[in-house]
């Protein structure tokens, strides 16, 4: 039976996993079943379903539904009709990374961000999808030590966010490049990395060459930015003109991929440290989760209902979603945890599954 609106759907690595949430969590459907799905979206405009699909065989699909996954449509992966690297060689689509809509002005805008660091844009639903020039071509790109690769062999673009008060303002993050911000709706990019910390560069405070992990605005809060960094949890409070250091002098491992934020409290985040770039396991195999209840000045472990004993599993970035009174997220061994309430509280909802690679919570 087709899922209900209050369901979980997971991105894996082998098939898009639906989980109904009304009653006892559990697993209602699997769609593309041995597929890898790394990009999972609701656009709450319409209610429509995207997925990004990876074939090692047809390359990368995307597909949408809008019928909670009763029935599936393809439509074409966007191209690179011809765009080069710095290197010279053709930019080929490697991977969808992330969607999101355009505003409540913009019905039929859609933005999707690749491998490599494509940016891209539909003016008619998804129909089709275009490059965004300004930002392919930005004078920054032509430096390699500015844009690189880290954990592929070129940077991508693995997070979209939007004022949610002004539909031509928006951000993206590139790993490794940085955060960039337009303000005229994709035409023009400013680098936003100032307050960062690069550990890696021979130059740690350098405009671009940064590598975010996620980055998300809480809710309406148009001027609060909080970012998941590879040298750090960082926060912005003046729309990501400046970034401070969240992590520095907490006492907690600064180092992890997956973020959420209250859409209500903007002070309110949680993370989910990992050890190390070349590990990518849990700090001392155990598995944690670190909540914050004013802007990062100091944070709590609530990992209660966690089996975080000899825990190799970490969450990947796009695996950590918050919505209303639901929290929740999976690893990439294949487990998915939820907390529900006010207070953060965690219960095993599904495991063994493919390694998990997004999450999104439906209403």
């Amino acid at each position: 039976m087709p899922a209900s609106s209050n369901s979980l759907l997971l991105g894996t690595a082998k098939g898009l996993v639906i989980i109904d949430l009304i009653r006892n969590p559990k697993i209602v459907e699997v769609h593309f079943a041995g597929f890898a799905v790394n990009m999972v979206f609701v656009d709450e405009r319409n209610g429509r379903w995207w997925i990004g699909v990876s074939h090692k065989h047809w390359g990368q699909k995307l597909h949408y539904s809008d019928t909670h996954g009763a029935d599936w449509y393809e439509i074409p992966a966007p191209k690179f009709n011809g765009a080069k690297l710095p290197n010279g060689s053709v930019a080929k689509l490697r991977q969808i990374w992330c969607m999101q809509s355009g505003g409540g002005d913009q019905p039929d805008v859609l933005w999707l961000g690749t491998d490599p660091g494509g940016l891209f844009v539909s003016k008619d639903g998804g129909k089709t999808f275009n490059l965004v020039e300004g930002l392919w071509n930005h004078p920054s790109r032509r430096n390699e030590s500015q844009w690189f690769g880290a954990g592929s062999d070129f940077p991508y673009i693995h997070s979209i966010v939007l004022n949610p008060k002004n539909s031509n303002h928006l951000y993206v993050a590139v790993s490794c490049a940085g955060v960039f911000e337009s303000r005229d709706n994709g035409a023009t990019w400013q680098a936003r990395n100032k307050g960062l910390t690069a550990a890696y560069l021979p130059n740690p405070n350098a405009e671009v060459g940064h590598d975010p992990h996620a980055l998300k605005i809480p809710g309406s809060h148009a001027n609060v930015l909080w970012q998941q960094n590879h040298c750090g949890i960082f926060l912005s409070t003046d729309a990501g003109e400046t970034w401070k250091d969240v992590s520095a002098n907490s006492g907690l491992p600064s180092y992890g991929f997956a973020l959420a934020v209250d859409d209500n409290r903007p002070a309110r985040a949680w993370v989910i440290p990992a050890d190390s770039d070349e590990k990518r396991i849990a700090p001392n195999l155990e598995l944690k989760v670190f909540e914050t209840n004013n802007y990062g000045s100091s944070w709590e472990d609530v990992s209660n209902g966690l089996p975080y004993h000899f825990a190799f599993d970490i969450a990947l970035r796009q695996a950590f979603t918050q919505r209303d009174d639901y929290l929740v997220f999976g690893t990439t061994n294949g487990n998915v945890y939820l907390s529900k309430g006010p207070k953060t509280a965690w219960q095993t909802i599904a495991e063994n599954l493919a390694k998990v690679n997004c999450t999104v919570l439906t209403n």
